[in-house]
């Protein structure tokens, strides 16, 4: 018998497994597949279907929608995927969250991260620790996410593009191409500078920080194309912050990386 908090007008399919302190409220719908984890609170009408593993302390708000079926023309329905997510993240309200697309994969959500009201996370997905995804953020298919980033309200990604350690992303942005860590985007496709508030508040040290703006100069400020950039920071001392960006550019091969665009200002950070 359960001793979890279930409102009674709630639909809980007596294979789901919740945890003893976890809470259902009113009109939720959850399937045999959910398991749901200490602590976690389901607020009212939600919807938590297919397999859906959901770790502790998590606040899942009003109409969320997780674990549907994705948004693929190629998805059969008896495939079987599912939706990973991990401990202490806010899901706000309606938000909607799909399930992998290809046989046994998954749409991961990490630890700590919050996720704000009306974002999609579409099928796939990867999203690491302690990211921001504001209001109304769409996120298609595939959508590789690192931690720490920020993602503005009412920006959209597209498949199979990554979104690196620590980016700051404007509101009302769009990107179909490969945002390496550490910087600040928006708009469309553009990179302004380095997001030097975000690596001080991360505890990164000057050294470092300096570092990084030095390979993001290398990068997008120098007269070489990326290779040549490239090959000129192999032969330069950089600690592992810097080559971490640096190692990001090389593997954005499918995409490629968003360009950068100077401020109309004249005063981009770098």
């Amino acid at each position: 018998m359960r001793t979890a908090k279930i409102h009674p007008t709630a639909i809980v399919d007596p294979a789901a497994r919740i945890a003893d302190d976890a809470e259902v409220g009113p009109f939720s719908v959850i399937g045999p597949q959910v398991v749901i984890g200490n602590k976690t609170i389901v607020q009212s009408h939600v919807v938590i279907e297919g397999e859906v593993q959901i770790g502790h302390g998590n606040f899942i708000g009003h109409g969320a929608v997780i674990g549907v079926a994705p948004q693929d023309v190629s998805f059969s329905p008896e495939r079987k995927t599912k939706v990973e997510i991990g401990n202490d993240n806010i899901i706000r309200e309606y938000c909607t969250i799909h399930r992998g697309t290809a046989e046994g994969s998954s749409t991961k959500i990490g630890d700590k991260n919050f996720v704000m009201a009306g974002a999609h996370i579409g099928h796939n997905c990867g999203i690491g620790n302690n990211v921001i995804i504001a209001n109304n953020c769409l996120l298609a298919g595939f959508v590789q996410v690192d931690d720490g980033a920020f993602l503005g309200g009412g920006s959209t990604f597209h498949q199979f593009m990554h979104i690196g350690r620590l980016v700051m992303v404007q509101g009302s942005s769009a990107f179909g191409k490969d945002l390496p860590p550490f910087v600040i985007a928006a708009e469309r496709n553009s990179v302004f500078g380095v997001n030097v508030i975000g690596l001080r508040r991360a505890g990164f040290s000057v050294n470092d920080r300096d570092e990084i703006k030095t390979a993001f100069k290398l990068v997008y400020l120098s007269d070489l194309n990326i290779s040549q950039a490239l090959e000129k920071a192999a032969t330069m001392k950089f600690g592992p912050p810097a080559r971490e960006f640096l190692d990001f550019v090389a593997n954005a091969k499918k995409r490629g990386i968003c360009p950068f665009k100077r401020g109309t200002d004249d005063k981009t950070s770098i």
